[in-house]
């Protein structure tokens, strides 16, 4: 039996990087079948008035358990339940948590609804800043320790991956994403072409193309997204592009 044909399911649905017209036709029709929504009260707010039928339920940060716990009890009820998360369900998503803990539920079906991921959805604003390997990074040291992300960005520093980082910074992380920059520039070019983009696909969107020299110095938040060129990353007519060499033969 697929997932989507059980009588008790739980969706966990990737809601795009924010405005509704980034969301896959296929998460909105899940979420307008769905009596339950569970999620970050900043992610509800942004779908509560397209789903007025449903109950919306939600945790603070760092109650990321409790609120799979809960979507997972409301679905073993019987509710037609979904777990929202921004960007996509499984890239730094609540999927693989809920996989986890679906084992506690084995009468429910777990149903993951992928979605629009920041690297995506800030990359289309920027131009084609992704058009070649790249690399994405979470700079967030509260579940993976800061020497397992040097290690990482110096891995893709080397390699000459774009490298996209989210949560470059927070009110307790102000200095990372200059640390960041001071370990790429060891292997990248002070004058590599980036991108930072902020409140992707929301009201405030804005985008901005910088030098990594200048990358290191530049405000950020968790609602920002920065992506770092290769050496073969330019600037064209005010956007960024990575060729992938179809002109080379």
């Amino acid at each position: 039996m697929h997932a989507e044909d059980s009588k008790k399911t739980l969706y966990v649905v990737g809601i795009g990087p924010g405005g509704r017209d980034q969301m896959t036709i296929r998460a909105d029709r899940v979420l307008r079948e769905c009596s339950v929504i569970v999620g970050y009260p900043v992610y509800l707010n942004l779908v509560r008035e397209d789903y007025p039928k449903a109950r919306f339920l939600s945790t603070p940060m760092r109650q990321e358990r409790e609120r799979c716990l809960m979507a997972l009890k409301a679905a073993a009820q019987g509710e037609r339940t979904a777990v929202i998360c921004s960007g996509d369900s499984g890239i730094y998503g609540m999927a693989g948590l809920t996989l986890e803990l679906a084992g506690e539920f084995p009468e429910v079906e777990v149903s993951v609804i992928p979605g629009v991921t920041a690297a995506v959805g800030g990359a289309a604003v920027l131009g084609a800043p992704i058009g070649h390997d790249f690399a994405v990074i979470s700079l967030s040291d509260l579940l993976t320790p800061r020497e397992t992300i040097e290690k990482r960005l110096r891995a893709a520093g080397e390699g000459d991956f774009i490298v996209c980082l989210y949560n470059p910074a927070s009110r307790n992380r102000s200095g990372y994403l200059e640390w960041a920059c001071r370990i790429l520039m060891e292997y990248k070019d002070s004058g590599t072409v980036c991108g930072l983009i902020r409140q992707i696909g929301r009201q405030g969107e804005e985008a901005q193309i910088l030098s990594l020299s200048e990358l290191r110095h530049a405000q950020a938040d968790m609602f920002t997204t920065v992506i770092i060129g290769n050496k073969s990353t330019r600037e064209e007519r005010g956007r960024m592009v990575t060729p992938r060499g179809y002109t080379n033969g």
